[in-house]
């Protein structure tokens, strides 16, 4: 099973990636194919779904341990499934990973539309963090 994960939307953000899976992993960039990413409706963060021809840029986080899926799992919540596939790296290279892709029953929630990363660093991240973040805290007692 694939130990890596490909991220689309806030866990793109290594700060946030390492609170939410209580590490900090190394990282490349990767690209998707035959994915798009949507913003959810009212939210600050993109929801990912099946969709020929088209392509998602983000980030492979490598080798993460098997302490860090609770966590990303918790996360990701309801909406999310977690899937393995193949995503091809910035060197060529293709790699195995999970990722999360939201679930269909969810699709109403999908903003017509591209998410941007760029906006969300510039004007959604502070507020993402505040209404989200404490994942830092996962799976400690």
């Amino acid at each position: 099973m694939p130990q890596h994960c490909f991220t689309y939307g806030s866990l793109m953000c290594d700060d946030i990636m390492a609170a939410v899976a209580g590490l900090r992993a190394a990282s490349v960039p990767a690209r998707l194919d035959g994915y798009r990413r949507s913003p959810v409706i009212g939210e600050h963060y993109p929801g990912m779904v099946p969709a020929a021809g088209d392509k998602v840029e983000g980030v492979l986080y490598l080798a993460l341990p098997d302490t860090a899926w609770p966590r990303l799992d918790a996360f990701e919540g309801d909406e999310y499934r977690r899937e393995q596939v193949s995503v091809e790296c910035a060197d060529g290279r293709i790699e195995s990973a999970w990722t999360y892709v939201f679930k269909p029953e969810y699709a109403a929630r999908l903003a017509a539309g591209a998410w941007d990363f760029e906006r969300f660093l510039a004007t959604g991240k502070a507020r993402f963090e505040a209404r989200y973040m404490g994942f830092d805290s996962l799976g400690q007692t």
